[in-house]
């Protein structure tokens, strides 16, 4: 059996985003409250029981949410595009060497119903 272990956190940004479609809005500066949901898969440890420590889970996500809590998207060093996808890699890229396991990084916005998740490790 394997296990797959997750955790959300949520942030609040702002960005531009030229698009493929004429909409001045995305052009001009505005936010959104981004939730964004963590997930590894792995097998417990014999010692503790546990795929991770989530205490352990929780804190790295934290240290990737100061990088991109109300701040400009645009300018965050290592984000290519601020796009969900963009968000996406950003957040599995930041994690990868630090979590084993990564499976997966979801995004979403809840206001607008929009959502997107990277499988880690499958083209």
């Amino acid at each position: 059996m394997i296990y797959e272990l997750s955790q959300r956190f949520h942030f609040e940004a702002a960005h531009t985003l030229e698009r493929r479609i004429d909409a001045e809005a995305s052009r001009r500066v505005h936010g959104h409250t981004y939730h964004a949901e963590v997930s590894l898969r792995g097998q417990p440890d014999e010692r503790d029981g546990m795929v991770m420590d989530l205490g352990e889970f929780r804190r790295l996500l934290g240290e990737v949410r100061e990088l991109l809590d109300h701040r400009l998207l645009d300018e965050v060093d290592g984000l290519a595009r601020p796009t969900l996808e963009g968000l996406c890699a950003f957040i599995a890229a930041r994690l990868q060497d630090r979590l084993p396991g990564l499976a997966r990084v979801s995004l979403w916005r809840s206001a607008t119903g929009d959502r997107c998740t990277l499988i880690v490790g499958e083209d």
